[in-house]
């Protein structure tokens, strides 16, 4: 499986991004996706997350409110959407995927088969 992510860049204080990745491959079913983030010099942190067939959410409590996680079933695709975006925001943007067959834990990223390269996202005050 291969994640492209993209829509990463340069944003002011308040501004917004809207953050991509697609999925490709052969012979795949995600049961889940989600988009983690790593600043430099701290660990990975849990963004957002959907569960693929049903559309339900779930946030981190520093994003909900901010961010929208949604996805496009025919393409393969999610998309997070980020508004009043803060200095504490910037950070490498990264997209998961689950192939598993299992509930819960999508705020774990031992929880996801496959990521993507990421995408930086840089909020300035």
């Amino acid at each position: 499986v291969h994640l492209a992510e993209s829509g990463g860049g340069l944003v002011q204080a308040g501004g917004s991004l809207k953050l991509s990745c697609a999925a490709s491959g052969q012979d795949f079913q995600q049961f889940a996706m989600g988009w983690f983030r790593q600043a430099p010099g701290k660990e990975r942190q849990f963004v957002a997350a959907i569960a693929w067939f049903n559309g339900v959410t779930y946030y981190s409590d520093t994003v909900e409110g901010r961010f929208t996680i949604s996805r496009d079933t025919t393409k393969n695709t999610i998309f997070l959407q980020m508004n009043s975006l803060e200095p504490g925001d910037t950070a490498v943007y990264y997209c998961a995927l689950r192939r598993r067959t299992i509930l819960g834990y999508y705020d774990q990223g031992d929880g996801y088969d496959d990521w993507g390269q990421g995408t930086q996202v840089t909020v300035s005050s």
